[in-house]
């Protein structure tokens, strides 16, 4: 069963940067993996999210253009570039992965589809 382990979160000033990893325990190759947050209070709502080759990519509109998604199959690890943060993107991130069809390559920000999910990192937005 594949698991997976987020890092890289923490306290960070609003404009500043942050470099999220999603390591898994098996191979992340085949797997459609999103990144998903929650704010206390809120629910957990996608971020981004990327295909098994990595060639598709999708993002949530109001973090098109600061965040970036990249995935590193040779690692065994998923990236989320976080610039220039704001107060609101405080919230704990998940990543979490979809197994799809044998032999697709797709890239989803529905929940749904996402079987494996990681415990999540704090990631806070604060001056």
């Amino acid at each position: 069963q594949l698991q997976l382990v987020e890092s890289g979160g923490g306290l960070v000033q609003p404009g500043g940067s942050l470099r999220l990893s999603c390591t898994a325990s098996g191979f992340t190759l085949g797997y459609t993996i999103g990144w998903f947050r929650q704010a206390p209070g809120k629910d957990r709502e996608a971020v981004s999210c990327i295909s098994s080759s990595g060639g598709i990519t999708d993002y949530v509109d109001f973090v098109k253009g600061r965040f970036i998604i990249s995935r590193d199959n040779a690692k065994n690890t998923i990236y989320l570039q976080m610039n220039s943060l704001k107060p609101e993107d405080t919230a704990v991130y998940y990543c979490a992965a979809s197994e799809g069809p044998p032999y697709s390559d797709f890239a989803t920000l529905n929940l749904g589809p996402y079987n494996y999910w990681g415990q999540g990192t704090q990631v806070t937005v604060s001056s």
